[in-house]
């Protein structure tokens, strides 16, 4: 079984690898060393390791938060270029 641990998933004949096994980040073995948690559920080998997830989910953050922005503001842009009539219509 290569130094992971194997835990039963309910299915017949079915093992997975437990998620505590290896780096979320490196895939690095985490049997007998210290583990780094971050966000609950997500392991790490070390702190570099953990840091650096968290710089990607600060720059992933970063990018949708502008993104949104920019979408905001297209949407003011293109609401102010539009004109509004105010006529009544009937039709017999």
């Amino acid at each position: 079984m290569s130094g992971y641990y194997y835990y039963y998933s309910g299915c017949q004949n079915q093992y997975d690898a437990h998620y505590l096994d290896a780096c979320s980040l490196c895939r690095k073995s985490l049997h007998n060393s210290d583990i780094f948690m971050y966000r609950g559920n997500t392991p790490f080998c070390s702190k570099e390791c953990r840091g650096e997830q968290i710089e990607i989910d600060e720059a992933r953050e970063r990018n949708w938060k502008s993104g949104r922005s920019l979408r905001k503001s297209d949407a003011q842009n293109s609401s102010d270029n539009k004109t509004v009539r105010a006529d009544t219509v009937a039709v017999a």
